[in-house]
């Protein structure tokens, strides 16, 4: 396997689906600044240990420091407020006086979750915000509901009927840029239940049968074209790889084609049919994404052993729930994934996105729609899963919250992984984060490749 190329980092090029920055050492506080536009004032947050990783009970102490043009930004009132999950109403809230340009707050969890700071300054017409969260105990946190009795023989039967629909996969070449030789590429379209499947997908030119490793890349929440360079990376890397769009819908149209999809018939698609788990939206999804399996798996040139999984965001719970659903994937990546623990707010917990639950004026939720949830949830198709995985979760995101993503990682038996950014939500952390990501990707392929399990 080659390394992977330097640009790799652009492979997906949605900055909005991403995860948490990679090791412990490379962590920086938590900031206002982005790094880029020029400013004079910076507000960041940090936890007094760089893990960020607390027992039940023990002082978190947050540390606020303020800069002025790269100095100590002296004598400022700083607001701050700490809760769990980013939940409402806070534990705990005030202000406090900078000395210095620095001051500290502390706060505590006595249960595992996440305590969450979150530090506000107001300047004239300036105002600075930066967030960081703490874990607590996460390796204890539990799902809010167990794993439906029927859920099994649910995802069965459903597997059962798209096994009598035929891929029946039309490919139409794309032209692939020369500064990708040795690759081709092919609009990819299919047969499904409900709307067909499609993507992009690519190859080494010439590859022998039985040769090359397989890759199923799987789209965040949106609904938008895909990038065409995304499965031709991993062609260049030595994989036959399939980005697939997770609604089934064509791909290269123009962008008011997906801007009127999206304002019309996809608008909120991600609550459509929520009151059933035969008409819930992602019902669809997950056949789909099981179809574009079917397809790499019946492609001469795959090698019949690897079969890898990614995704993050909404492409997270749905490398997940491949995983568990068709035990041929053999390795799971995902970053800040979602569909984690729908049914949290039962215990007083976040619920992740889509937070398809919805709750009435008295905070009691749709039981209903719970029902329908449990078949979806990335906490329940963690526990079938058999393959390594590797998760990447960003402690501030309210979007994806981390305790429910930690709810899920704790259901997997399989051999697994984790890295936590303390200070990252759900947007693109670093620069190289695509390149750490596919650097995972190839070294766990490579073990494979030689034999390792």
């Amino acid at each position: 396997m080659k390394k992977p190329n330097q640009f790799f980092f652009l492979l997906c090029g949605v900055l909005t689906m991403c995860g948490a920055r990679f090791g412990v050492g490379n962590l920086t506080a938590a900031s206002s600044w982005d790094g880029k536009t020029p400013v004079e004032y910076v507000l960041s947050v940090e936890t007094d240990r760089p893990e960020a990783v607390y027992k039940k009970g023990e002082t978190v102490t947050f540390k606020i420091r303020l800069e002025h043009n790269k100095k100590p930004g002296g004598e400022q009132t700083v607001e701050w407020v700490i809760t769990k999950d980013g939940l409402q109403p806070p534990l705990q809230k005030g202000t406090v006086a900078l000395k210095d340009g620095r001051a500290e707050v502390s706060g505590a969890l006595g249960e595992p979750g996440f305590l969450r700071c979150d530090v506000t300054l107001k300047r004239d017409k300036e105002t600075l915000k930066a967030p960081v969260a703490a874990a607590i105990d996460p390796l204890e946190i539990k799902p809010s509901l167990p794993v439906p009795g029927d859920f099994d023989s649910f995802w069965a039967a459903k597997k059962k009927q798209l096994a009598a629909v035929p891929v029946n996969a039309r490919l139409t070449p794309v032209p692939v840029s020369p500064e990708w030789p040795g690759v081709e590429e092919f609009d990819f379209q299919g047969d499904c239940i409900g709307a067909p499947v499609s993507g992009y997908y690519a190859r080494p030119i010439g590859a022998k049968p039985k040769s090359c490793p397989a890759l199923l890349y799987v789209e965040g929440a949106g609904v938008t074209d895909l990038q065409v360079l995304t499965p031709v990376r991993w062609a260049k890397e030595g994989f036959i790889a399939l980005d697939l769009n997770a609604h089934g819908i064509a791909n290269g149209k123009p962008k008011e084609f997906y801007s009127e999809l999206a304002e019309g018939r996809l608008k909120d698609y991600r609550t459509h049919g929520r009151e059933s788990r035969e008409t819930y939206y992602f019902l669809g999804m997950y056949l789909r994404d099981l179809q574009g399996l079917n397809f790499l798996a019946a492609q001469p040139e795959w090698d019949g052993r690897i079969l890898v999984a990614e995704g993050v965001s909404q492409g997270g719970a749905q490398a997940l729930a491949m995983a568990a659903l068709d035990h041929r994937v053999t390795f799971v990546a995902v970053s800040n994934p979602a569909m984690c623990d729908h049914t949290g707010m039962l215990v007083g917990r976040i619920a992740g996105w889509p937070k398809v639950v919805p709750v009435d004026a008295d905070g009691k939720p749709d039981r209903t729609v719970i029902e329908t949830s449990r078949y979806f949830d990335s906490v329940n198709f963690a526990t079938r899963i058999k393959a390594p995985v590797y998760f990447d979760i960003g402690f501030t995101d309210l979007i994806t919250p981390a305790t429910g993503i930690y709810a899920a990682y704790n259901n997997i038996s399989s051999r697994k992984r984790v890295l936590n950014g303390p200070h990252y939500g759900h947007g693109l952390p670093y620069p190289s984060f695509w390149n750490d990501f596919a650097k995972v990707i190839l070294e766990e392929v490579r073990s494979q490749q030689a034999g390792g399990k």
